[in-house]
């Protein structure tokens, strides 16, 4: 009996610690993909549901209560969005290590075929030296010969193929890197949303209801004074002075004369763009080869701070139309993954303003700029136009602003084109404001 007890104990322990067993056991990179992908779509449904309890709430009456309510679900929603980022960061990395594993391995068996090769080509260059006597000679049948040309043939045609795929692999890793620094700039928004949300709670938090509704109506009041809001600072990084909110405005409002974009949301799309991160400008690139560079602060040394494939070529030719020195330039810094080298307050990368540069010609009749306030607000309302933001409507904003972004409308960046839409709304509100005052 007590040897069935013992085997019975050990069954029950097997059976409640068998997932936890197989947690800590080693999975195939497939089976953790797999386990990730079901973790982001619970992740997708949760966050579903706290947007269908938000947009509920605030349909209802504006009280403390439901103002603190709101502030909680909101933050709830960042944080889950937040752990979305992170598993996608992973979901993505583990893609980038295969990728790489794959070009190691092929970059093994070219490796192998350049020996095959070499020896395939020392033994046709020794029987090229013989005469056809003595080929005859030394090997009775001729087809010794002839072989040997049709193996070199053949590793000739595997290399190309290894080549090719090397070539694929290469493209499907730089994309995977590209998708790893977007999430990591989503997850960096998500982050100043949650602080700015934290802080708002804080304060709601230690207020009466008497004191919630006199600040609403105070609120009111604030958002009609046009001086007020013109005073506020237009948050843009990488140009020698910003310009204040009113300045901005009329930029933009110039700008959509001429491209039919909405001011609130270019407005938008540059304070985006400029709230990414602080590190925007805060680079020089020293090595045209390598693409590495400086933190102009600290003069410390970081590499990829502009893609030398991609973008080295296209900055250099800008900086000089310019008559600016290209290694005391300032770029954006890198982030954790990707490359650096975006240039000015609309944060183009120099490949995409050479698409724009002539364009902008037209207008200025001068070399365009991608530090100067102005081109920075053209080249991007240009770029936002041609995918479709000129029509005004919600969706076809949201759209440009995914493929400003990121050249895609995927879902796992819709944070950034409803982070867009709702700062838009905001400088709409404020445009509105000034347009109501001045009347």
């Amino acid at each position: 009996m007590p040897k069935f007890s013992k085997i019975l104990t050990s069954f029950l322990l097997l059976v409640f610690l068998a997932p936890a067993f197989l947690t800590l056991a080693q999975l195939t990179p497939e089976q953790e993909r797999a386990l990730l992908e079901k973790e982001l779509k619970e992740l997708e449904e949760q966050i579903a549901k706290y947007e269908q309890d938000i947009s509920k709430t605030e349909k209802e009456k504006n009280t403390l209560k439901n103002k603190i309510y709101i502030l909680r679900r909101k933050i709830n929603k960042l944080d889950l969005q937040i752990q979305q980022s992170n598993t996608m960061i992973k979901d993505i990395s583990l893609q980038v290590k295969d990728t790489e594993e794959a070009i190691n391995e092929t970059s093994l068996k070219i490796e192998k075929l350049k020996r095959d090769l070499a020896e395939i080509l020392e033994n046709i260059y020794r029987q090229d030296q013989e005469s056809f006597f003595e080929i005859l000679v030394a090997s009775p049948q001729l087809s010794d010969f002839f072989n040997n040309l049709s193996a070199l043939e053949q590793l000739n045609l595997k290399r190309k193929e290894l080549l090719e795929d090397i070539k694929k692999l290469k493209i499907t890793l730089d994309s995977e890197k590209e998708d790893l620094e977007r999430v990591v700039k989503i997850m960096a928004l998500q982050k100043q949303e949650s602080a700015a949300l934290k802080k708002e709670r804080e304060r709601t938090l230690q207020m009466t209801e008497a004191q919630y509704q006199q600040y609403l109506r105070e609120k009111q009041k604030a958002e009609k004074k046009a001086a007020e809001i013109r005073a506020r600072i237009f948050e843009l990084i990488g140009v020698s002075k910003a310009p204040t909110f009113g300045e901005a405005l009329e930029m933009a409002k110039y700008v959509s004369s001429i491209t039919g974009i909405r001011p609130a949301f270019l407005l938008a799309v540059l304070t985006q763009e400029s709230n990414i991160g602080k590190n925007v400008g805060q680079c020089y690139l020293k090595d045209p080869k390598t693409g590495s560079g400086v933190v102009i602060k600290t003069g410390q040394t970081i590499s990829r701070v502009m893609s030398p494939r991609r973008d080295v070529s296209p900055f250099l030719t800008i900086t000089k139309e310019l008559g600016r020195d290209p290694y005391a330039t300032p770029v954006s810094c890198p982030m954790s993954f990707g490359w650096g080298g975006a240039m000015g307050p609309a944060q183009f990368i120099p490949s995409t303003w050479m698409l724009y540069r002539d364009r902008l010609r037209e207008v200025s009749g001068r070399a365009a700029d991608p530090w100067n306030i102005r081109d920075a607000f053209l080249a991007a309302a240009l770029y936002l136009t041609d995918y479709g933001a000129a029509k005004q409507t919600r969706t076809a904003e949201w759209r440009a602003a995914m493929i400003y972004f990121s050249g895609s409308t995927n879902s796992k960046y819709r944070f950034y084109g409803d982070s867009v839409l709702s700062i838009a709304d905001r400088y709409q509100a404020d445009i509105e404001a000034i347009e109501k005052g001045g009347q």
